[in-house]
């Protein structure tokens, strides 16, 4: 039975917003005047998705996704939990309706359930919502669905969702730090070029003596700060802009990405990551027994690095024509040897999923721990770089203060 929300007025003329089940929409405002309300508004709960589930600038600006990373995660563990339990689908959705947070979340379950008890596979019901369920999402729920085991499957599904963004939320920590230090730096430095620098020198502009070099240097640079600071800036501004728009073209996004791989330190981090994701969704998605030809044509989707994401296609095919896995993988040389290793014996020993997630492990570690290792190097050479830029403006600014002490003397 379809989930509808509405807007109604009571006999006092209080409003009240909700959701109702019925079969139409007439149905549904039939329901709401048997309970004296009188109906100003029904509408299908996925409509109220699409629309971002509010109306005005909140559609065009902040009509995002329902579910984060995080979200998506909790929500699957509390699934999970009700169904292992022995919760019939149906009602444990009906429970995650009432205990959601927000009307969107509440709209998406609430359609989610109308779409079971239509009749509808779960998995199809979330294919259509690709925004908020990924495509491997859904095609684990269809594996489990298939065998039973939607339970057991779901928890899996949800440690691998908790496991990614952790691996995720370690790497922007790790990059966190560095970031705030060199903004800060740079906004420090600007200050003292284009501010302290020419207040403390105009005081020599009447003295008829050659200011010393690093000092007329730094003027040079304080003049070009304060009078073109603004077209750097717009320059940088256009820069990124046109940047994010061609990247947006397959062509020139496919070249970026190789381009990142072939850096020295963040190149091995990009592939270490991108691995890891690739393997933990390809033994995610053949442990809850997805044929290994959907599983690599799903797992090759969830890469970010289009480059990557050309080799796994590539090897996709290469396993289409007959060649092990493990092959394949090895043939592409911009994954990490480590991955064709362990898929390798996962073939011989028939153990394929269980290697393939050993492998994503390590791969994670090992991106956590070259992070953490270039976020440690990264803070004092940033600090001490600062240190440097200040004591050279400070060193523009004292030098005619000596010069001039010592004239006097």
């Amino acid at each position: 039975m379809p989930a509808y929300t509405f807007e109604a007025l009571d006999a006092d003329g209080q409003t009240h917003k909700g959701l109702i089940d019925a079969d139409t929409a007439r149905a549904a405002r039939s329901q709401l005047r048997a309970r004296s309300l009188v109906p100003l508004a029904v509408e299908p709960a996925s409509s109220a998705i699409n629309d971002g589930g509010g109306k005005g600038l909140n559609i065009t600006l902040w009509g995002g996704r329902v579910f984060n990373a995080t979200a998506l995660g909790v929500w699957t563990r509390q699934l999970s939990g009700l169904v292992a339990a022995g919760m019939p689908l149906e009602r444990a959705l009906t429970a995650l309706t009432d205990e959601a947070e927000n009307d969107k979340v509440r709209n998406l379950v609430a359609t989610l359930r109308g779409e079971v008890n239509a009749g509808s596979a779960f998995a199809r019901a979330l294919s259509q919502f690709p925004r908020e369920f990924p495509a491997s999402y859904c095609a684990v729920v269809a594996a489990g669905e298939q065998s039973g085991q939607l339970g057991t499957v779901l928890e899996r599904l949800a440690d691998d969702l908790e496991a990614r963004e952790a691996l995720r939320n370690k790497l922007l920590a790790a990059a966190l730090y560095p970031a705030i230090v060199t903004l800060v730096a740079i906004a420090i430095v600007v200050f003292l070029v284009s501010y302290v620098v020419p207040q403390v020198a105009g005081v020599f502009e009447g003295s008829k003596r050659a200011l010393p070099f690093l000092t007329v240097v730094m003027l040079g640079l304080s003049g070009f700060v304060r009078h073109w600071g603004w077209l750097v800036l717009l320059l940088a501004v256009a820069g990124f802009t046109g940047l994010w728009f061609a990247r947006k073209r397959d062509s020139v996004r496919l070249r970026m990405d190789t381009a990142v791989l072939q850096l020295p330190v963040i190149g091995r981090l990009a592939r270490g990551f991108n691995a890891a994701r690739f393997a933990g969704t390809l033994a995610m998605l053949a442990g809850a027994g997805v044929p290994i030809l959907r599983a690599l044509q799903t797992a090759a989707e969830t890469l970010n690095n289009r480059a990557l994401r050309e080799d796994a296609l590539d090897a996709l095919v290469r396993v289409r024509e007959g060649a092990p896995l493990a092959s394949a993988l090895a043939a592409k040389k911009r994954f990490p040897p480590l991955l064709s290793m362990f898929a390798r014996l996962g073939e011989q020993t028939g153990q394929l999923p269980p290697m393939l997630q050993r492998a994503a492990d390590q791969l994670a570690a090992e991106v956590q721990r070259r992070a953490m290792s270039l976020a440690t190097v990264l803070e004092p050479l940033l600090i001490v770089g600062m240190g440097l830029v200040v004591m050279l403006i400070v060193l523009a600014v004292l030098l005619p203060i000596i010069q001039l002490n010592t004239l006097v003397t």
